[in-house]
């Protein structure tokens, strides 16, 4: 069961991204109470070479040790892959300790739950036609998902013939960019609103065709 869980927070005590000048807080939680058990000052320095930030990255890994939850108000790129490879599962939210540990506690058992008992309905892609499909996965991102985004269009993108692929998102994975990539897809993007994107994906062979 999940007790520990870490937070990058700035300067004002809230989440923040890596970017952030502030610091990395494990926490603990024991009988219902969190208590402090470790913090790590740390920032990403901006323009800095991939081998430095993967050094980076790998010391912010090595603090956090057995700690493999992590809270930031964003997360993409590097970053995310580093610690998704090392096996942290990462949350993108936005408030205080107080406001965030106990929701995301409560939210991994949930997410362990339904993973050892799949009972929960994941979003489908409506097939349009002509090769066509659209999907939204709004209602699995962000605090509170018990079902990730990979684990809803990863086997459709890998198994499914497709021409193209409409997705509603409240924002782009960052794992899209090196699957669009493995998979020869064009990725094109659009913002609808406040928390609302709409992400197109194309074969590059059917988009030659156009």
């Amino acid at each position: 069961m999940t007790r520990e869980i870490a937070i990058h927070m700035g300067r004002n005590g809230k989440a923040a991204t890596l970017y952030e000048r502030g610091k990395t807080v494990i926490y603990k939680r024991t009988q219902g109470i969190w208590t402090l058990q470790q913090e790590k000052d740390f920032f990403l320095q901006q323009g800095q070479d991939v081998p430095a930030m993967r050094r980076q990255m790998e010391e912010l890994i090595q603090f956090l040790g057995d700690c493999k939850i992590l809270i930031t108000s964003a997360m993409n790129g590097i970053p995310y892959y580093e610690l998704e490879k090392a096996g942290c599962k990462i949350w993108e939210c936005s408030g205080s300790p107080r406001e965030l540990l106990d929701h995301v506690w409560e939210k991994e058992q949930q997410r362990i739950l339904t993973k050892n008992n799949p009972v929960a309905s994941m979003p489908i892609p409506e097939n349009l036609g002509n090769g066509c499909f659209r999907i939204s996965i709004k209602g699995v991102q962000g605090c509170g998902a018990g079902v990730s985004s990979k684990q809803v269009l990863l086997p459709f993108l890998r198994q499914v013939p497709f021409g193209q692929l409409e997705v509603l998102c409240s924002h782009i994975p960052p794992w899209v960019e090196a699957e669009t990539v493995a998979r020869d897809l064009t990725c094109a993007t659009e913002r609808l609103g406040p928390d609302e994107y709409k992400l197109i994906l194309r074969k590059k062979s059917d988009e030659a065709d156009l």
